[in-house]
């Protein structure tokens, strides 16, 4: 026997014995999956010593089991670690990073645990990572010497710091179990369709460094029987885990689990990555910013004929960001001209929107908003870099032509900040933003014959479809009819495939026979029918990733929504966490469906169920986000008194309020064809 295999043997010894001395209760907070390890394995939700032994016993002592019992335990007697530590990472974070584990900007999840032999050898493998669009969790005494060698550690980064020692691992094993529960509609207790969706579609490798004790290493194995290959640094001499070099180590891992990606340096002074898509450069961390209320700024993709513009040209009109000052307000126009034989006008948005994404892939820059209401940021580390204007269009020009290499023969930009200059240009840009509105302005349903499905999701939830149309757009928020249509011409045989309405079953509820004959297929046969404009009547699947539930109340005859920034209790008695986790992973669940916020602001929302005079209930938070759209809305439907008869939890915490507050204000669901 190794020393290795004593270890895991005396470690899985020492957790045993410890979950036996286990007292007391134990939870964590937003979660629907109590401990997710166990309750996937078993479907026990376990809180205490009692139920965390019988789920011991069913597993057979399994080491994940027994560390995520013990650390539930320890945080709840003791609370979570402080900054910069995460610890347990609830649902509502796993749901926000769903999209993004499908659309193609996250390929794989990495776990790092122990003491790395250096700074800069751990530095370097977390940004091999973090370029390979790998989203990598750390546990132990790497995430302080990451922290001491000035490396930026959170969500934001896709480096997150789970705990202290490596035993906060085990929070990595916890959101694959989530993700299968979530996503995947793993039931809880079928373990054997557990362990074979982690094998087989979890993308994820564990990087072991030295210095683990006996417990540790017995939990890092445990990991093995998920199918996750183990990549040692360390002096750990398991003939099952795969040693390895601080230079081979992420490329090898990648290639055990099939994870492929070519990586092309973009020749300027900042990393580029979707790994800093979602960072934040705050105000005293900024050098210069650009629009944002405080200067006139924008942005325009336009189509050129192919000989009219040259490929990978930048060029700046105005002061450059050395002759700016630090902490100043400057004007900016970012122009992208594009040209290729298949690219077409219409694809103008959807292209343009994509600059959002570009810029905050640079490591210090920062970019929100869209057309003539941006906000760019460039950082004070990326100037003392050497980052400057010209970068930004570097980086633009590079990625168009990266991630669209089909459909864009050349791709030239022009960065404008001169202040007069800017204003010139930004009258053209406006007129263009017009135009545009007014091709899709008032776009239904009814106008059009196709319909575009998306089976990202189907990576996690193999048989969910999402039919996207004019007025119901993809349950995600991220994908509009026109995106799918575009995306269709762009990439045929991707995610986003034409649907035929064919004849009409029930226009009410927005049934079509086409749309069932291509859900039926799509996805494999568990999908018979599909409503589109129907909560209760065969309603649309769900993944996981969806902005908002629609659930009906039938004590108040009525449909509230709720959102999953929401964390409270609703009046169903439930959260925004238990209520996904009964309609998520390809579920067709009558009575729930998952939804966009844009589409509550549809003609076509709840039409079904009679519209949305059935809407009861939203919290204040959705509900202020979406007012002068909402208002607007129900102004030009003739309902100008609904939006203050909707209730939210300032007004009605429970069933019983909500019944009172539909009473007093006379809401028409009160009176409409019962639900049920």
């Amino acid at each position: 026997m190794t020393d290795v295999e004593l270890a895991i043997e005396n470690g899985e010894r020492q957790l045993k014995t410890a979950i036996t001395t286990i007292q007391g209760t134990f939870s964590y907070e937003d979660t629907a999956y109590h401990l997710p390890i166990s309750y996937a394995l078993t479907g026990i939700p376990v809180h205490d010593r009692m139920t965390s032994l019988d789920v011991l016993s069913r597993t057979k002592d399994n080491s994940l089991v027994a560390s995520e019992c013990i650390l539930a335990k320890k945080t709840a007697q003791d609370g979570k670690e402080g900054s910069p530590y995460t610890g347990f990472i609830g649902d509502t974070i796993i749901r926000k990073l769903g999209y993004s584990l499908v659309d193609g900007s996250i390929l794989g999840l990495a776990l790092i645990v122990g003491s790395p032999p250096s700074a800069g050898a751990a530095a370097a493998i977390c940004r091999e990572l973090q370029e390979k669009y790998m989203l990598t969790f750390l546990a132990g005494p790497v995430i302080p010497t990451l922290s001491s060698a000035g490396v930026k550690l959170g969500l934001d980064y896709r480096l997150i710091p789970l705990g202290s020692n490596a035993l906060y691992g085990v929070h990595f094993v916890d959101i694959i179990a989530r993700v299968a529960m979530m996503f995947g509609g793993v039931t809880p207790g079928d373990i054997n369709r557990l362990l074979t969706y982690a094998t087989e579609r979890a993308k994820a490798i564990v990087i072991v460094l030295p210095g683990l004790s006996d417990e540790e290493i017995a939990l890092v194995d445990g990991m093995r029987v998920l199918g996750f290959p183990i990549l040692s640094l360390g002096d750990y001499s398991k003939g099952a885990w795969i040693s390895a070099t601080p230079e081979d180590i992420v490329g090898i891992g990648m290639e055990q689990k099939g994870i492929r990606v070519n990586v092309t340096a973009i020749p300027i002074p900042m990393g580029c990555s979707p790994a800093f898509e979602g960072k934040s450069i705050r105000k005293e961390e900024m050098y210069a910013e650009f629009g944002g209320g405080r200067s006139p700024a924008f942005e325009l993709l336009r189509m050129k004929n192919p000989g009219d513009i040259k490929d990978g040209q930048v060029t700046v009109i105005g002061p450059e960001i050395d002759s700016m000052h630090e902490g100043s307000a400057n004007p900016l126009a970012i122009i992208i001209e594009v040209a290729g034989k298949t690219m077409k006008k219409d694809y103008e948005p959807v292209l343009e929107r994509r600059i959002h994404n570009f810029v905050n892939y640079g490591e210090g820059s920062w970019h929100v908003a869209q057309r003539d209401i941006i906000w760019v940021r460039l950082s004070k580390e990326a100037v003392a870099k050497g980052v400057k204007i010209e970068h930004l269009g570097k980086l633009l020009a590079s990625k168009f032509r990266m991630d669209f290499p089909q459909l864009l023969d050349a791709v030239s930009v022009t960065l404008i900040t001169d202040k007069e200059k800017v204003l010139a240009a930004k009258t053209e840009a406006e007129r263009v933003y017009d135009e545009r509105d007014a091709r899709i302005r008032g776009m239904r349903d009814g106008d059009v014959n196709t319909y575009y499905s998306c089976t990202l999701c189907q990576t996690f939830a193999p048989n969910h479809v999402c039919v996207i149309t004019p007025e119901r757009p993809a349950l995600c928020g991220a994908i509009s009819w026109l995106d799918g249509k575009i995306a269709y011409e762009i990439s045929p045989a991707g995610a986003n495939q034409p649907i035929e309405k064919g004849s009409i079953i029930n226009a009410q509820n927005g049934e079509f026979e086409g749309i069932n004959r291509f859900v039926r297929k799509a996805s494999h046969g568990e999908v018979d029918r599909c409503s589109l404009y129907s909560v209760m009547e065969h309603p649309m699947t769900c993944c996981g990733c969806f902005e908002c539930i629609a659930l009906m109340l039938p004590e108040v005859n009525g449909i509230m929504v709720v959102n999953r920034e929401f964390v409270g209790l609703t009046p169903s008695g439930m959260s925004f966490s238990t209520l996904a986790g009964t309609i998520g992973g390809g579920a067709q669940t009558p009575g729930f469906a998952g939804i966009s916020k844009g589409y509550i602001l549809s003609d076509k929302f709840l039409q079904g169920e009679g519209g949305i005079e059935r809407l009861v209930w939203m919290p204040a938070q959705l509900k202020e986000e979406l007012k002068p759209r909402l208002v607007k809305k129900l102004a030009e439907q003739g309902r100008t008194d609904l939006f203050d008869k909707i209730a939210d939890e300032t007004k009605a915490a429970t069933l019983k309020d909500l019944m009172v507050y539909l009473d007093d204000v006379k809401h028409p669901a009160l009176t409409m064809k019962p639900l049920v």
